[in-house]
């Protein structure tokens, strides 16, 4: 989901983002998704993303140690619908929003860019400059 240029997102969206990230966190702590692999998984969702008309959610998810996350997105697409219905039961909007999970990647590019900037390579310009 892409942002306007530039504009924040509501306290309303960070709000009801936010509560989606807590009940679909509870959800998968009790395990009754229905997916084998999604219940036996430790998956820690990590951001929700409203759009500024709440219909539309990008849950942000990560597996931990990173494992299996091709087979785990796409158990997530498959059971979309009850991920959907148990936040409608849990919510308070008058819309529940449609969710897309999708995998966090910023783990791997915060490591990414730490590498860089430890390389020796890196470590030397920087000395330099001082």
């Amino acid at each position: 989901m892409t942002r306007s240029k530039g504009k924040a997102p509501s306290q309303r969206q960070l709000r009801v983002g936010e509560e989606i990230r807590h009940i679909l966190a509870a959800t998968l702590a009790h395990q009754h998704s229905g997916n084998e692999l999604l219940d036996k998984t430790s998956i820690t969702v990590t951001e929700v993303r409203v759009s500024p008309d709440l219909q539309n959610a990008s849950v942000f998810i990560v597996p931990l140690g990173g494992q299996h996350l091709p087979e785990i997105l796409a158990a997530f697409k498959e059971r979309a619908w009850f991920f959907r219905k148990e936040v409608a039961h849990q919510l308070t909007t008058r819309i529940t929003p449609r969710l897309v999970f999708q995998a966090d990647l910023s783990f791997d590019e915060a490591a990414r860019i730490e590498a860089l900037l430890s390389s020796p390579k890196v470590k030397r310009d920087i000395e330099n400059k001082e």
